[in-house]
């Protein structure tokens, strides 16, 4: 019985496979592990990366990452843990659980409370009976009173005052500067407003450094006021979950306390004497293992999702997974704008239009395959599988902007049409150098979306040379996906990682290679088609009305007043009083209001 526990937190994550006798198999550390911090992609890309470090797979898993606050929260994570290891297991809470989890609960405690104090800081209290209660943590800005942020944001603040007061730059000002490599203390003013939380908190090892070395004043004064913090706090939380005379476990954790002894000493005696005859102990092993231990409690439990009942069949990829053309139509000339930068502007202008209007033609001719693609994401709707746009510059941005219009526009949630982008985030609105040539970049991309065989994904490159999308298509086809491209080079019509391909051979831009122009218009219309006729296939439409329209502001409140005024013949106040009862659905209040529909 092999057992894997999960421990993520702000700055990393940690992982621990033990066998059935508790001796490790593999404990490894991977990225920052925050839920709150995390989308669905990243989430599913971090469990992949530590699924693919295992030795060998688990058959129990346990996981606590930080940010796990709410039900909605704990679902989110339960359906990445399955995504990740279908079939196995597995039991979901936040880091904090954790850590109280890691060494036995003594029977004569009737609560524990942890205390927790590294970059950020927070309180965790559970009684027997079941009640649990929560203090702080809340982030460096309002809340994480005795964290490391908190010393080091408070070490800054005093020195820079005692600065002014006194006309002198103190000792620990000096140390700081030291530690970030600065040589002028107004260099801290433009560090400050960009340095991020991990970053800041990284300067209370230079306070505890000056305190334990020098007992200097300022550092000591710092730390004795996060100790008073660091015991109030579990202190209050105590009198919130236990009784007056029941004896309480508090379990000390975080690296300010686990890597300051003394500190945490100082921390423990004033426990101690708010709350005579607890225990205070520091937790000697780390929270993986608390994962471990809940794992443990599901022997013989359900999955946590049901496996397949068989798996979908690979479809192996050719031994190039893609394969150039050597000539794409959009890089040609186009003897029609000839003297383009120096032509008059109405001119100019004609002749982009005409390029433009020859697009529907093009497109026309596609319209079998279109049509193919519309019906086979129908059917992926239908069966609880998605759309996925794949892309790099114009056509990645032209995927995202389809996928991001579909929820206002149908009601749909927002992972039922995706757009993956070349480069990620920051390639939305900037270049990203090299994005677009990394194949295994694209082959990674769908495996951190958990594409199955219910997807289906459609890539996109004007010229079709883009190896980024060419790792996403053949690694969906290798999930069982069907797998679509959407280009403006006919010489892909049947390359061997494809189950259809929308080809308007749209000719060389009026800006030679500018594929921004018609190639990027041509998608346009095609991911229009696609979407549009596939949602409508899917109920989102009465005749030529968007009855699942979401009304977010006032002008498309009032298109959801005329859709319902046009489906009832009710009058405005009427329909507008039912739309308001049914939340804005326009579904209901049409279902609420008697007429013609």
């Amino acid at each position: 019985m092999r057992v894997l526990g999960i421990e993520g937190g702000g700055t990393r994550t940690s992982a621990l496979l033990v066998d059935g006798q508790d001796a490790e198999l593999a404990s490894f550390a991977v990225g920052p592990g925050n839920l709150r911090l995390l989308n669905p992609e990243e989430l599913a890309a971090l469990l992949a990366t530590i699924r693919d470090r295992l030795p060998a797979a688990p058959d129990l898993i346990g996981v606590g990452m930080a940010g796990v606050r709410t039900d909605a929260d704990r679902e989110r994570l339960r359906r990445a843990v399955a995504a990740a290891w279908p079939g196995v297991p597995a039991v979901v809470g936040d880091d904090l659980i954790l850590a109280l989890e890691a060494d036995p609960w003594p029977t004569d405690c009737a609560a524990q409370v942890l205390q927790l104090s590294g970059t950020g800081s927070c309180c965790l209290g559970r009684h027997r009976d079941g009640r649990m209660v929560k203090i702080g943590g809340r982030g460096h800005i309002i809340g994480d009173r005795g964290s490391a942020c908190d010393i080091a944001m408070h070490a800054l603040k005093s020195t820079v005052t005692i600065s002014d007061i006194d006309a002198d730059w103190p000792r620990l000002g000096a140390d700081m500067l030291a530690f970030l490599q600065m040589n002028d203390p107004e260099s801290l003013i433009e560090w400050s407003m960009t340095a991020n939380k991990t970053e800041i908190a990284s300067l209370a090892q230079v306070v505890f450094a000056a305190a334990t070395s020098r007992q200097d004043p300022i550092a000591v004064a710092i730390l004795r006021r996060a100790s008073e913090r660091l015991s109030k706090d579990p202190v209050h939380c105590a009198a919130r979950i236990a009784r007056p005379g029941e004896k309480v476990r508090f379990v000390l954790n975080g690296s300010t306390l686990l890597k300051n002894p003394w500190f945490a000493a100082e921390v423990t005696a004033k426990i101690l004497a708010a709350r005579p005859g607890s225990e205070v102990v520091r937790l000697e092993r780390p929270g993986a293992w608390g994962a471990i231990a809940m794992a443990r409690r599901l022997e013989g439990a359900e999955p946590a999702a049901a496996k397949p009942t068989s798996s979908p069949a690979l479809i192996p990829s050719p031994t190039a997974s893609w394969r150039p053309v050597a000539n794409a139509p959009t890089e040609g000339r186009n003897p029609k704008s000839a003297g383009f930068a120096e032509m008059p502007l109405e001119e100019a202008i004609r002749l982009m239009l005409a390029e433009d209007a020859t697009l529907p033609g093009k497109i026309l001719t596609e319209s079998a395959h279109v049509a193919w693609t519309v019906e086979a994401v129908t059917q992926a709707f239908a069966s609880g599988g998605r759309l996925i746009y794949c892309g790099a510059g114009t056509s990645g941005r032209l995927g995202v902007l389809d996928a991001s219009e579909c929820p206002p526009t149908f009601r749909t949630p927002a992972s039922l049409v995706q757009g993956i982008m070349a480069g990620g985030r920051q390639a939305l609105w900037s270049a990203v150098e090299g994005a677009e040539d990394d194949e295994a970049a694209g082959a990674s991309a769908i495996v951190a979306r958990s594409v199955t065989a219910q997807d289906v994904v459609v890539g996109i490159s004007a010229s079709g040379h883009a190896p980024f999308i060419w790792g996403c298509l053949a690694e969906a086809r290798r999930r069982g996906a069907k797998t679509v491209l959407v280009a403006c080079n006919p010489a892909y019509r049947d390359h061997p990682l494809l189950d259809r391909a929308i080809l308007p051979d749209t000719g060389p831009e009026v800006l030679t290679g500018s594929t921004r122009l018609k190639a990027g218009t041509a998608t346009k219309l095609v991911l229009n088609l696609i979407t549009t006729l596939a949602l409508a296939r899917s109920g989102k439409v009465m005749s030529n009305l968007m009855i699942d329209l979401h009304p977010s502001n006032s002008k498309l409140r009032g298109r959801a007043i005329r859709i319902v005024r046009e489906l009832t013949g009710a009058e405005e106040a009427a329909a507008r009083t039912a739309l308001e009862t049914n939340g804005w659905i326009i579904r209901q209040a049409v279902a609420a209001l008697p007429g013609k529909a």
